[in-house]
């Protein structure tokens, strides 16, 4: 064992041994934390107060939600005793912790605000986030707890399960994105497949996406979901409810993008049309006899009033603005900043139809971002909240119409209708985690209602770690018959592994982050929650510095080639010279460098530059968590003079001009220098593909196959075995390190948890049972233990649900009884070590109405050995009704069984074959353990096993001590010392 893994090792590990084993893990804990740092009281802010009006007198009660309170873990009936994850996985149940609201009832305006503190049941906690009582715990006092020395959570515990919330895909948020869909002319007679399509995010992570669509007569019309229906509106007059207008600013803001001298030059998106589109778009407004902003706002109150929930009541005005507000651009704050956006979308609309500039392509990750953990709670729990108010509305209101003496004002007997259903939210919450399914009426914005959860399992370390660097397009695609949403685009490069992704249904959809990628998150690199509006004013103050022109309240009069747009996560600071952009971009990209410039690291600064017919250009600039970012070594010279290591995200990076570090130009011309340069060829494989030794040698197809079959193999599955209590795990008995390894098994501690053997493989075609990729095993080295493994099967009995018409059972065996079976003691439960037969009695029930003694046999066909039994608590008189059993099983290497090597080569054992008749070397004696066909070679073209084989062999006779057989040993030496220079050069390389 190398250095390396002896300093992984829990006896001697530090704080900074699993620190890139952390980073892989960030994603999913981060979202939480900040869920319950700030996410939790911002999504508590956001809910509009819910008034009640009593329908005996005029008194109307205002229900609003204040703070919320979330407790880490603790036993139930024993207050100050913290609930730790093993006891969870052993007793069948949730890690979570109390959930509590501040509930504010006022009567009337001026009435005294009485506030409750209500239950809400209780809300999953995930492990290692910041209630989780492992946090920051050291590898001592994670063993102590029953867990792994390298623990690092991201997940919940749920019933006793490992569940885990896949990251999702969704698009972008707040970018108007161009689209082409055939679906669009499904909208209604005269649409069109073209529109502009934005995903805007509002602060408490729940989003509203808004479509414009492009009509066939010229006009546009903004559609949005509410209550389950799209409705769609004039674009006009939501550009005049928006501000107080007139006809010749919306005209003069649509049309300034248009110039008669640049004609059809590069950079220009706009044609001689859209003046006569402005003209049309404000004639429907005009026919509609709306001229005036009061009059447009009243026009959508009275269509929305019907179905805006809370504003049955209000008056027109009123409910446009909450419609405003609560739906269309809902990231922005002010509606001068919704009009310069809408303005601008629809110039990019009538671009894409002119062909002046391209749709965006969705299914590339430029357009993408993750959902994560943290944020689909928000959301769901947002939804149940507000669920849980209507709910407590309709009970108040049909109590307060039964009954004529009921008092809105008096708090107490409120009280008793808001806690009827308060309980449901926590259980709503722990049921999606469980299940994976979102129950929600409105569907809260998200490509799929199930299959959110995922089941976290330990088959071995490479399945478990890919769980959490997994991302899946979404399920609604895997119906799909187009290819399009699966294939491999170079705008992944660097972010998603090309060849981490599994054959069959899910190819192309289930993709796996690189070893690299990170996600960007609320937090900065001290782990203080960002503050965007201190961040937007550095920036806003950092671009005018460098020419930019704010574009409120001025009315722009020019656009692209001349001037272009500045976007900050979707909004529009103001438009700046072309000529001065590029030096803009090299400005930022310096200041995301120093420390105290106020901006982030993770800025990504994505400048979309002039072309024919290309992306519309433009500055656009993100902050918001949630995106791929990726590390990347910047070339040009910084304050301290050294190359410095940038963080970039997909959006910029289809602009910038990134070399590999082999010193090549790649191809480029003089005109378009190298900016950034890779850090490592490795970084575009994920942490299983980066296992595979010289995997650039090998046809691609086999890496894939590996990256699979690495995750399927029977491993070593946990050290903290004795504490597990999983369905089923697997085992492998004497696993080993690989003899050649790259620097990730050192990097990311695999050594802590080994998944295969080394074993001494003969090629060679020999008997005529290996053809076909079958492979013949030396019978002696299977008998001497190699690839023998274990199956442990936890059966968890819980006789308190089984009770049979309300009579108790317990477990216990007769003092009386005759039954010379040794597996069952005294008390009911079986004896450790003790060998149990198919059909053979395991252990004993007894009821205590009929005294009567019921045995339960061992099912199944093969026998099985007692490995482990654990109780869990006991009833009130003392006796034992809930138990876990553990079953170990042993598997044998047998004919039929599937081998594969480290390179995608699979075969089944067809022969067990005696050691006196196997081949042996001439020179040495050594005979193989395994033998496999040279025919398997050359159709998969896996010369990267020929690699690692011999860098195997040679480790092998460099690492003996020469005695006796200094002669054989320098003789092989003296044979391979062409192939030990090329290896030494290979492995100088890898590291």
């Amino acid at each position: 064992m190398d250095k390396a893994t002896k300093s992984a090792s829990p006896a001697g590990a530090k704080e900074g041994d699993y620190a890139a084993l952390r980073e892989l893990f960030r994603p999913h804990v981060e979202s939480f934390d900040y869920f319950l740092d700030a996410g939790l009281e911002e999504m508590l802010t956001s809910i509009r107060p819910m008034e009640i009006k009593d329908p005996n007198s005029s008194t109307i009660l205002k229900i609003s939600l204040e703070k919320g309170h979330v407790l880490p873990p603790m036993r139930d009936g024993r207050l100050g005793v913290p609930l730790y994850p093993q006891e969870c996985r052993q007793a069948r149940i949730t890690y979570h912790g109390e959930f509590k609201l501040d509930v504010c009832l006022q009567c009337n305006e001026n009435g005294a605000q009485v506030r409750h503190t209500l239950n809400f049941g209780h809300l999953p906690i995930m492990l290692m986030s910041k209630l989780c009582h492992l946090r920051d715990a050291d590898p001592h006092k994670l063993v102590f707890h029953g867990e792994e020395s390298t623990e690092m959570g991201g997940y919940f515990i749920c019933g006793g399960m490992e569940r885990l919330i896949r990251i999702l895909i969704l698009q972008k948020r707040n970018y108007p994105m161009g689209m082409v869909r055939g679906s669009f002319l499904k909208r209604g007679a005269g649409y069109t497949d073209k529109a502009v399509v934005i995903r805007c995010v509002h602060k408490d992570q729940s989003s509203v996406t808004i479509k414009l669509y492009y009509l066939q007569n010229g006009s546009a019309r903004l559609g949005f979901w509410l209550g389950g229906r799209e409705f769609l509106l004039p674009v006009g007059i939501v550009l005049k409810a928006l501000i107080d207008t007139s006809d010749r600013e919306i005209f003069t803001s649509l049309t300034c993008c248009y110039s008669d001298k640049y004609g059809r030059g590069k950079g220009v998106v706009s044609t001689q049309l859209i003046g006569e589109r402005a003209q049309i778009i404000l004639d429907e407004v005009r026919d509609l006899s709306l001229l005036t902003h009061m009059q447009c706002l009243m026009h959508i109150g009275k269509y929305f009033r019907s179905v805006m929930e809370g504003f049955e009541h209000n008056d027109y005005e009123t409910v446009a603005k909450a419609v405003l507000k609560d739906y269309v651009f809902v990231h922005l704050e002010n509606n001068h900043d919704k009009f310069n956006l809408l303005i601008f979308m629809l110039q990019k609309l009538y671009a894409i139809v002119d062909q002046t500039a391209s749709p965006d392509n969705p299914d590339a990750l430029q357009f993408q971002e993750a959902l994560l953990p943290g944020h689909l709670i928000t959301v769901f729990l947002k939804d149940r909240l507000q669920d849980w108010l209507r709910k407590s509305k309709r009970l108040i209101i049909e109590e307060a119409t039964k009954n004529k003496n009921f008092d809105l004002s008096n708090a107490l007997e409120v009280r008793k209708f808001l806690t009827k259903h308060t309980t449901h939210v926590g259980r709503a919450i722990e049921s999606m985690i469980k299940i994976g399914k979102v129950n929600s009426q409105s569907g809260l914005d998200l490509p799929q209602s199930d299959g959110m959860t995922i089941h976290a399992e330990r088959l071995n370390f490479h399945r478990y770690i890919s769980h959490f660097r997994s991302v899946h397009r979404g399920s609604a695609f895997a119906k799909m018959r187009t290819t399009s949403v699966r294939k491999l685009l170079p705008e992944s490069w660097g972010f998603l592994c090309p060849v981490h992704t599994p054959d069959g249904e899910p190819c192309g959809l289930l993709n796996h982050m690189t070893s690299t990628c990170r996600i960007s998150s609320f937090y900065n690199s001290e782990g203080v929650v960002k503050d965007f509006e201190k961040i937007k004013k550095s920036l806003s103050a950092e671009l005018v510095r460098v020419g930019m022109n704010p574009v409120f309240p001025k009315i722009e009069r020019s656009g692209p080639p001349e001037v272009l747009h500045v976007h900050l996560d979707g909004c529009i600071l103001g438009t700046m010279s072309a000529a001065r952009i590029e030096e803009a971009v090299n400005f930022l990209r310096k200041l995301k460098f120093l420390a105290h410039s106020g901006i982030p690291e993770d800025l990504e600064v994505g400048y979309v530059p002039l072309s024919l017919g290309g992306a519309y250009p433009g500055l656009y600039l993100f902050t918001n968590p949630a995106r791929f970012v990726r590390p990347v070594k910047n070339l040009f010279s910084v304050p301290g003079g050294e190359q410095s290591i940038e963080l970039i995200g997909p959006f910029e990076q289809a602009f910038m001009e990134i070399r590999c570090p082999d010193g090549g130009d790649g191809g480029r011309k003089e005109k378009f220098p190298a900016t950034h340069e890779e850090i490592h060829p490795t970084a575009i494989l994920s942490v299983v593909a980066n296992l595979t030794p010289w995997s650039d040698h090998n046809q691609s197809p086999r890496n894939m196959y590996q990256c699979q079959m690495a995750k399927q193999t029977m491993g070593f599955c946990g050290q903290a075995l004795k504490f597990r209590t999983d369905v089923k795990a697997f085992h492998l008995q004497t696993p080993q390190t690989p003899i050649v390894r790259t620097a990730t098994y050192s990097k990311y501690c695999m050594d802590e948890f080994p998944s295969g053997t080394n074993a001494i493989v003969a090629v060679l075609a020999y008997t005529g049972y290996d053809m076909e990729d079958a492979m013949i095993l030396n019978k002696s080295a299977v008998d001497r233990g190699m690839f023998r493994g274990h199956i442990y099967q936890t059966e968890c009995i819980d006789l308190s649900k089984k009770n049979r018409e309300n009579v108790p059972e317990i477990f216990a065996k007769s003092v009386l009884s005759r039954d010379t079976n040794t597996a069952i003691d005294s008390d009911g439960l079986p004896r450790l070590g003790q060998t149990v037969h198919p059909n053979e009695q395991y252990y004993s029930v007894y009821n205590r109405l009929t005294g009567a003694i019921r045995p339960v046999k061992l099912k199944g066909s093969e026998p099985a050995y007692i490995d482990y039994v654990a109780v869990n608590g006991t009833s009130s008189k003392g006796d034992f009704q809930k138990a876990n059993i553990r079953l170990r099983r042993v598997r044998n290497p047998i004919i039929g069984d599937k081998f594969s090597s480290r390179h995608g080569q699979k075969g089944v054992c067809s022969q067990l074959w005696p050691d006196i008749d196997m081949p042996f070397s001439a020179n040495t004696g050594m005979r193989p353990d395994l033998i496999i066909n040279p025919h398997a070679f050359p159709s998969r073209m896996t010369i990267a096993m020929l690699l690692e084989s011999m860098a195997a062999k040679v480790h092998i006779f460099t690492s003996l001590s020469l005695g006796s057989e200094k002669t054989c040993i320098m003789w092989q030496v003296k044979k391979y010392s062409k192939l030990i220079t090329e290896f030494i050069s290979q492995m100088e390389y890898l590291k």
